[in-house]
């Protein structure tokens, strides 16, 4: 054998080496992802040949599958379609889930660990068995309440969010954002046209495929206050004490003035602490926030869930919808030294101070709960397709940021702003209802972002609702009262009080 045909045997020899390795190599230690990837229609025919069970909250049904005559034997639909869907989010046939259908996947598939006894039993039995089913937390009334309110609400918004939870538990009780979409046409089996539903919600500006009630974060405004008197509390002051106020305050170090949104706002020389939440006032707690230090007023907003970076609210045991990290800002100057214009803007929920929706529900909640903070859930049982309970929700404490007195002192606080104060559209016969307004700037050319964070306690004392309004760029004066009689509402239907 001549030379040339020596050398073209060995690099012949060393490629079909090269592909013996890589054939190992795929169905050693690749065999699982290209089995469960999303592109690989076989396994999407097998997925479809049995139902995928149902998601569904108060015995209506949210998402559930419909027998088809197509290749595809089963067809996810949507019955509420844009209501829920930043909740729910949807199963394509291409790509992957997205919301609780993602979470929960297994499960609803029936490829759960949960489900192996059913799986052994139908080999016996001969019966195919469908996933297991979900059950949520929603109050369907407190959603359509919120959804109807929001998406019609009397300031213009076109984008928002709202969620109320129980205070007790945690388990979520609305959870709502605009613009949302309709998940159907994204669950079609027909790809091109379900790629194209897809490519027109990516394209839209006002993106509404996002759940801005969890994955956005946006400046607070004077919501933020209630962490501040958190910290002055603790601090040693009563709600009673005075604070230093008046019309205008410049911070050390800073040209701008913070200015009350109204002149009459705390315009004397001193407030108590309690007026100063009462009638929102920026000159008190910007002073306030000053006089506490960067340090105190940090560590108060991380005891309540600030700079959490690995929330997820789904089920207990398992994943979620992640949470966006609500944050202070630093509020230093370049030599690390504190910035106290920074730490003023600070304290009053602006300059790069930034929270979700569900941290201020949060919030509400864990004044509304003694000071104890439940972590949030939506899944309140997984059962199988029998309907036979797999798992029961068990609540679990998430932090305890305060103690008993100071939750009590903030609640009376809280209450008052309500009765007397910027927050009186929140309103709601029947029950005592406590919260805080928040007007925050967002631009110079902007509308105003309305925020509301508040609870209710029934006429036996219970703590039964816990609610966080946004509305994004709001028209109009008193926009916070806005969102403070969305939130009532909602809180009410939560409550079983009725709707709107």
């Amino acid at each position: 054998m001549n030379a040339p045909l020596r050398k073209a045997g060995v690099v012949i020899m060393v490629l079909f080496a090269l592909l013996f390795a890589n054939l190992n190599w795929v169905q050693a230690y690749r065999a699982d992802k290209y089995r469960n990837s999303d592109w690989n229609s076989r396994v999407q025919v097998a997925e479809y040949e049995v139902p995928r069970g149902t998601i569904e909250a108060d015995g209506k049904a949210l998402a559930e599958s419909k027998l088809t005559d197509d290749a595809l034997k089963y067809l996810r639909t949507y019955p509420e379609k844009q209501m829920y869907a930043p909740v729910i989010g949807y199963k394509p046939v291409n790509l992957g889930e997205v919301g609780i259908e993602r979470s929960e996947d297994e499960f609803l598939s029936g490829a759960s660990d949960k489900l192996f006894a059913d799986r052994v039993s139908s080999m016996f039995t001969g019966d195919q068995p469908g996933g297991g089913n979900i059950v949520l937390t929603l109050k369907t009334k407190a959603q359509e309440v919120a959804w109807k309110q929001m998406t019609n609400n009397e300031r213009g918004a076109e984008k928002g969010s709202a969620i109320a939870l129980d205070p007790r538990t945690g388990a979520v009780q609305a959870m709502v954002s605009m613009p949302s979409y309709d998940p159907n046409p994204l669950a079609s089996h027909t790809t091109k046209s379900a790629a194209a539903a897809y490519d027109k919600l990516i394209k839209d500006k006002d993106n509404p495929l996002l759940n801005r009630s969890v994955a956005e974060t946006y400046p607070p405004g004077s919501t933020f206050k209630v962490i501040v008197s958190a910290a002055a509390l603790r601090d040693g002051m009563s709600q009673n004490d005075e604070i230093e106020a008046g019309g205008s305050y410049t911070a050390p170090g800073s040209g701008a003035p913070i200015h009350n949104a109204e002149s009459e706002t705390c315009a004397s020389s001193q407030v108590t602490l309690k007026e100063a939440l009462t009638t929102s006032c920026n000159t008190g707690y910007a002073q306030l926030g000053v006089k506490l230090g960067a340090d105190k007023v940090k560590k108060e907003a991380q005891a309540w869930g600030f700079e959490q970076d690995d929330l997820t609210v789904g089920n207990l045991d398992g994943s979620g919808l992640p949470v966006a990290t609500s944050r202070t800002g630093a509020m230093q100057n370049a030599d690390g030294s504190t910035d106290q214009a920074a730490l003023a803007q600070s304290s009053i929920g602006q300059k790069d101070v930034r929270m979700t929706v569900m941290e201020g529900a949060l919030m509400a909640a864990t004044v509304a709960n003694g000071g104890k903070q439940m972590r949030p859930y939506l899944v309140q049982q997984e059962l199988n397709a029998d309907r036979r309970p797999i798992y029961n929700a068990s609540p679990k404490t998430l932090r305890t940021p305060i103690d008993g007195t100071i939750a009590n002192d903030l609640k009376e606080m809280m209450v008052s702003v309500v009765e007397n104060g910027t927050g009186r559209r929140a309103r709601i016969d029947g029950f005592t209802v406590g919260g805080k307004t928040g007007t925050a700037q967002n631009g110079p050319n902007a509308n105003p972002h309305a925020w509301f964070v508040g609870f209710a306690y029934n006429d036996k004392g219970e703590a039964v609702s816990a609610a966080c309004v946004m509305l994004e760029n709001a028209d109009g004066s008193s926009v916070s009262g806005e969102a403070a009689r969305i939130a009532g509402l909602i809180m009410k239907a939560a409550a079983g009080g009725g709707g709107d």
